[in-house]
């Protein structure tokens, strides 16, 4: 069987509630048009993302900085693996003016791994902070970044800046790790959840992980509890679905029913917010979750 005849037979074997119209709003194409023009990454494109329609419909991309070829190969990621080319120092700028532009109340900024760099890209990710904060001082932070393994003060050039939110992914459960996320480390990933609160209690944690790669239910509670052990706030918790046929397969299709059943789960143990759909991806309506989130804490203060 052809790559494209398979690819094709994995979306036709898709359950009903993960079928998604085909992008093409004004609000899509004007926020891709945008994406263009100013030569920006997203990885709504490069991890080849389901919801890209509905959330450039509402003009919500997540940036992808420091290119978009990454220095790690994990098995369920769609960005481009090998050698990246220089930092761009003009990519702060350009990405202060798409959020501009496009009036973003919140924006989430993520990156490849650069393990190359010498600070894994931590000073990249603080200048494209501080760009947005002199553009668009009216809009919050979030930064999903790579765990920053083996890149001493990596993790501490991020948090000073002063990010709203400091997402990092755990991806998966620890036993998964080795043929999911290769490079990486389970207990690495929860220390610098875990740093990120040391160095500032405000700062909002996030973290995330994919079900239908072969995990047991006992293995994810195991996850929430270390997350919150943490002193993760946010969890989100999605559907794993495969970009191609040489990505790791699809082992179940997890039904609705079950994340609903995780949400509570998770919103039991603590967490001050809680996404678990299908769909759900870390930047998934992240700008209508904080303004709740926020919203919420201003109106407990009234």
């Amino acid at each position: 069987m052809s790559a494209s005849v398979e690819a094709a037979t994995i979306r036709r074997r898709h359950p009903a509630w993960l079928k998604v119209r085909a992008p093409g709003s004004s609000g899509y194409l004007e926020t891709r048009d945008l994406v263009r023009r100013l030569r920006l990454h997203t990885v709504c494109e490069e991890a080849a993302c389901p919801n890209i329609g509905e959330c450039w419909s509402r003009k919500h991309a997540t940036v992808m900085v420091l290119g978009a070829v990454c220095t790690r190969a994990c098995g369920f990621c769609n960005v481009k693996t090998g050698r990246p080319g220089p930092v761009d120092p003009g990519e702060p700028a350009r990405l202060a003016a798409a959020v501009a532009a496009l009036g973003l109340r919140h924006v989430v900024v993520t990156s490849v791994d650069r393990d190359d760099l010498p600070d894994g890209g931590a000073g990249h990710f603080v200048a494209c902070i501080e760009a947005i904060r002199r553009e668009a001082p009216g809009t919050t932070i979030e930064v999903l970044t790579p765990d920053f393994r083996h890149k001493d003060g990596a993790i501490e050039c991020v948090a000073a800046a002063r990010p709203d939110v400091y997402n990092h992914n755990v991806e998966t459960v620890p036993r998964l790790y080795r043929r999911v996320r290769p490079g990486a480390s389970y207990a690495h990933s929860l220390r610098l959840l875990a740093r990120v609160k040391e160095l500032d209690a405000r700062t909002f944690t996030k973290s995330g992980l994919m079900l239908g790669l072969g995990e047991e239910r006992d293995e994810v509670l195991a996850v929430l509890r270390d997350l919150r052990a943490s002193g993760v706030d946010f969890v989100t918790i999605g559907q794993y679905l495969r970009p191609s046929p040489a990505h790791l397969s699809v082992e179940r299709f997890v039904p609705p029913a079950e994340f609903d059943e995780l949400r509570a789960i998770a919103a039991a143990e603590g967490f001050l917010q809680v996404a678990s759909s299908p769909f759900t991806r870390s930047s998934y309506h992240a700008d209508e979750d904080f303004a709740a989130l926020r919203a919420a804490r201003e109106a407990a203060r009234a």
